[in-house]
């Protein structure tokens, strides 16, 4: 077939053809001339018809081409007016120089046109993000989703519009499946003395509230047990929830049981794009950790993303027993002699607490007959302990169990027994190398658990209703065989740490504190010398009363105290700040913001109860107490961070207000 799309000619062949017949048309007149003659016009009638023919087939080739370029002429039209997208150029001012029919119903104007106008009538974020070199961006205009693609070199933009697509992935995102378990707190404690009618109205009414709660969100909720209930909702659910803070926090708690104990709820959510198996896992895991953070509180966790908490706005209340303290006593009595030698660590720049808390450690190993060391470094030693470790070098024998570092690295074995105490914290832990180098790992500590976490503990003792992790491993020691006599100088040490930490009996103190520390004095700890392992100097009281000089107060009973720009002071110090700030008339929470030595900026907060420091401190990556809290931010200044701060107490107190 000819190609039709190319002008066509006279075909090569048949001029060939034509040149040969000329020739043998000659040959013929010369030797017959009457056939000749025949050949001859016969030859012409060719020569015509073939000229006919090839014009016929140039005309039908020149109506083809004109057609085609007619239809492509007109699809191209349609495409760039018709089709179902913007289409939009604008000018090196970013003005709209020409946009396609289906942008016209965005405009506001008169005149049905987009031409004039500024891109960022369409999205404020559309220049910066063409100015950012990027490609894409996503924006809404008048209820409708673009994908808009950038073509920076045409200056142009194309809008495809994914409101269906974005209505789907929202819906796929609101049905997912949550799995929530919800656990009465103090269940047992409040219903043990009480007789069946009394318990059956309370477990009505508790199941009344939770029902009408669930069935007001949508949520499927079922009774497990006594205490535990299982709910299944969406994500839609869940943020409604969390708009409102888990307000069902709050109407459970006001309901009161025996003795006036209010009841509170711990919930453990499961999110993400899981099996449901590995979705209710989640679940019990965030359930773990809201109840190892004190209880009456909601823990979030996803499959992928940092947990939320809500809630935990009451302290916690002394719910441990003394038979869990002889159950871990035992249990930590034999993995001790099971061990080939223990190895106590506190955290980074140890504190009273920490370090009392190892010399009681020490001291169990002893009395079970297992060499025991605890690992102190002395470039990270806190200006607010060295009081008492002077005291423990001029004792010999107990300061041949301090070693340094390197010297514990060469100790440690598979078979060692690491013995953390008063952290949970991988992160902040004296050696974090050591984690890895042994199987048996105990944990005990006061802190409300986070995130964060030691990977596959042995044995964990953590109880965020104990003032200190001294008062924990005292009441372990109690349970102790008899053996070796707990010395002057070491009960001294463990009672340091809870009159330091309990700011001299006045905060987060039970009755198992006191009792704790009456085994301390039996045992010979002297509170004189207490009273000199706190003593401070001169110099730093000066800095500290700097600090106070500086104090704003915010919302009529928050202070806020920035230290000075470009001086540098230790955590113990802005901690201390903090505690003395609070001592003030009318107000009911501190914040204290400094430079550190490391070029992070910490910062130290207080509260006497009615204000949770602990949420406001997780928000700015850092963690604690109710009352006692702290952070560490790094590459920001004071200012930020104190802006940051404000920004977080006004969230706290608008989310109060609304409840």
């Amino acid at each position: 077939m000819p190609d039709l799309q190319k002008k066509p000619t006279l075909s090569s062949h048949l001029w060939v053809i034509y040149l040969l017949s000329l020739i043998l048309l000659g040959v013929t007149w010369y030797f017959q001339w009457i056939l000749g003659l025949i050949m001859t016009v016969v030859l012409a009638a060719s020569f015509y018809y073939s000229i006919r023919t090839e014009k016929a087939l140039l005309h039908e080739a020149e109506q083809y081409i004109s057609m085609i370029s007619h239809r492509i002429k007109k699809v191209g039209e349609e495409a760039l007016l018709e089709m179902p997208f913007g289409i939009i150029l604008y000018n090196e001012d970013f003005n709209i120089e020409w946009a396609n029919p289906y942008m016209n119903k965005f405009s506001d104007n008169n005149h049905n046109s987009l031409v004039g106008d500024s891109l960022n009538k369409l999205s404020e974020n559309l220049i910066p993000m063409i100015k950012e070199n990027k490609d894409s961006i996503w924006f809404e205009l008048n209820d409708y989703k673009f994908h808009t693609v950038i073509r920076r070199d045409e200056r142009l933009l194309y809008l495809m519009d994914r409101t269906d697509q974005q209505e789907l992935q929202q819906l796929y995102h609101d049905e997912q499946t949550i799995l929530a378990i919800i656990f009465l707190d103090n269940y047992e404690e409040i219903t043990q003395n009480m007789d069946d009618t009394v318990k059956s109205q309370l477990n009505s009414q508790v199941t009344t509230v939770l029902n009408n709660w669930s069935s007001h969100y949508g949520l499927f909720l079922k009774r497990t047990s006594q205490e535990r209930f299982l709910a299944v909702g969406t994500k839609e659910i869940l943020q409604q929830l969390e708009k409102v803070k888990f307000d069902i926090l709050d109407e459970v708690r006001e309901m009161i049981g025996a003795e006036n104990n209010p009841v509170t709820l711990s919930i453990g959510v499961g999110v993400g794009n899981i099996s449901l198996p590995e979705l209710g896992e989640l679940a019990q895991s965030s359930l773990d950790l809201a109840l190892g953070r004190g209880g009456d509180q909601v823990a979030i966790k996803e499959d992928q993303g940092k947990v939320r908490f809500y809630g935990g706005k009451t302290n916690p209340m002394e719910k441990r027993t003394r038979v869990r303290a002889r159950v871990i006593s035992h249990a930590l009595k034999e993995l001790i002699k099971a061990s080939d030698n223990v190895i106590v660590m506190g955290h980074k720049s140890p504190d009273m607490d920490s370090l009392g808390a190892a010399i009681g450690v020490l001291n169990i190993a002893k009395i079970n007959n297992i060499n025991g060391h605890i690992i102190f470094d002395p470039d990270d030693l806190d200006t607010g302990v060295y009081r008492l470790v002077d005291a423990i070098k001029a004792d010999e024998e107990l300061w041949s169990y301090f070693v340094e570092p390197d010297e514990a690295e060469e100790m440690i074995t598979s078979k060692s027994l690491l013995v953390i105490v008063d952290t949970h914290k991988p992160s902040m832990v004296a050696v974090e190398s050591l984690l890895n180098k042994s199987d048996y790992k105990v944990v005990i500590d006061h802190h409300r658990r986070g995130e964060e976490f030691i990977d596959n503990p042995t044995l964990v003792y953590m109880e965020p209703y104990a003032s200190s992790t001294a008062e924990l491993v005292t009441e372990l020691l109690e349970y102790q065989p008899k053996g070796t006599k707990l010395k002057m100088l070491e009960a001294t040490a463990l009672l340091a740490g809870i009159i330091v930490d309990t700011k001299g009996f006045t905060l987060r103190t039970g009755s198992r504190t006191f009792d704790a520390a009456s085994y301390l004095r039996s045992k010979g700890a002297d509170t004189v010398l207490v009273q000199q392992f706190m003593k401070e100097d001169l110099e730093l009281y000066i800095k500290r009363s700097k600090i106070i000089e500086r104090a704003n107060i915010y919302r009529d009973h928050i202070a806020i105290a920035k230290a000075e720009s470009g001086t540098a002071y230790s955590p113990v110090l802005i901690a201390q700040t903090a505690d003395t700030l609070l001592t003030m008339t009318g107000i009911i929470a501190s914040f204290v913001i400094s430079e550190r030595s490391d070029g992070r900026i910490g910062i130290s907060a207080r509260s006497l109860g009615d204000i949770n420091v602990q949420v406001i401190m997780e928000k700015m990556n850092g963690g604690g107490h109710l009352t006692n809290a702290a952070t560490q931010i790094e590459d920001t200044t004071i200012n930020d961070s104190e802006a940051f701060l404000i920004d977080i107490l006004n969230e706290y107190y608008e989310g109060r207000e609304s409840e």
